[in-house]
């Protein structure tokens, strides 16, 4: 990757990944685009930006004539409870700007980087330990925005030979961008109320577990996939990908070794916890491994260290 074009840039990994490819490809050499500006004093100030509707190919095609990047990372997408709310748009959006994207990188011979989740299971998908080609029956439209956009990506790969990759992101954890209406987001606002108000009241029943990530650690995997040789991507769309599997109370345990007084309280989202209900308990991360060497550098204390303090310095 030398010239790199960020859809979604305003979104919660997109805002950090935009700054991550900034500071090691340079600041005019990443082209950051969302469908509305960005705040005044936004981070992404320090390189070029352009408003784009992923729905809209004919614009799309005319940022990548402009700026001739040779990477497209397609980060435009509605998480899952806001798609569960509005199917239709969900397909709209998530689908359509997909399939615009992947036209763009086949037309103009770009590598090509969007993001599943492992929203793409379902309940008859093994929950423990999910291996890496499984059954893939999800039962909201975020999941089945995932699962079609994978075999779309592995279409583009086999019938255009556009390079193709892609993850599946357990929910990502971040203290630059507040949540944004995923089912995992929980795992994020906890850490806010924690500092701000000394308690949390969780949409999602105790004892419930997911596979999480730091942010850090999702952003430097994007960019590592992204350089590996390509000869040895095996499952390139796309990998499992995990860093810890936590339920709420252990998240309550972690914050209360730096806040004692932390409270945690519940009060479940059943559209929500429906979806979390369907989802793994952890996955297999091996094949990363293997095949690019992912390795996660920050576990559930780690993470909770800076996250609290991150958070009190705003």
């Amino acid at each position: 990757m030398k010239k790199i074009m960020i859809t979604g840039a305003l979104g919660q990994i997109g805002t950090e990944l935009v700054l991550k490819c900034r500071s090691l490809y340079g600041n005019d050499n990443v082209l950051a685009t969302d469908i509305r500006e960005p705040e005044p004093a936004s981070s992404l100030s320090n390189g070029p930006f352009e408003i784009l509707d992923v729905t809209d190919r004919k614009h799309m095609n005319q940022l990548v004539e402009s700026f001739q990047p040779d990477t497209l990372m397609h980060m435009a997408a509605l998480l899952s409870a806001k798609a569960e709310k509005n199917p239709i748009f969900a397909w709209d959006l998530n689908m359509g700007g997909l399939m615009n994207a992947l036209e763009v990188a086949r037309e103009y011979d770009l590598q090509f980087f969007t993001p599943s989740s492992i929203g793409a299971f379902g309940p008859s998908t093994p929950k423990v330990n999910t291996p890496q080609v499984t059954i893939q029956r999800p039962t909201s439209m975020y999941g089945v925005n995932k699962v079609a956009g994978e075999l779309l990506c592995q279409y583009y790969f086999e019938k255009f030979n556009v390079d193709t990759r892609s993850v599946r992101f357990p929910g990502l954890i971040s203290h630059v961008k507040e949540p944004g209406g995923g089912t995992t987001d929980y795992a994020v606002d906890i850490y806010f109320q924690a500092v701000r108000q000394g308690k949390y009241t969780s949409y999602i029943a105790q004892d419930t577990y997911m596979d999480m990530m730091f942010m850090d650690d999702a952003i430097d995997a994007i960019i590592q996939l992204m350089e590996a040789d390509g000869v040895k991507l095996i499952n390139r769309n796309a990998y499992n990908l995990s860093a810890m599997s936590i339920e709420p109370e252990m998240v309550k345990a972690s914050i209360q070794e730096y806040l004692p007084d932390f409270e945690l309280s519940y009060d479940v989202d059943p559209q929500r916890q429906a979806i979390a209900d369907s989802w793994p308990n952890s996955i297999d991360v091996s094949c990363a491994r293997a095949e690019w060497g992912f390795d996660p550098k920050y576990d559930l204390n780690k993470m909770t260290e800076v996250m609290l303090e991150a958070i009190k310095q705003k």
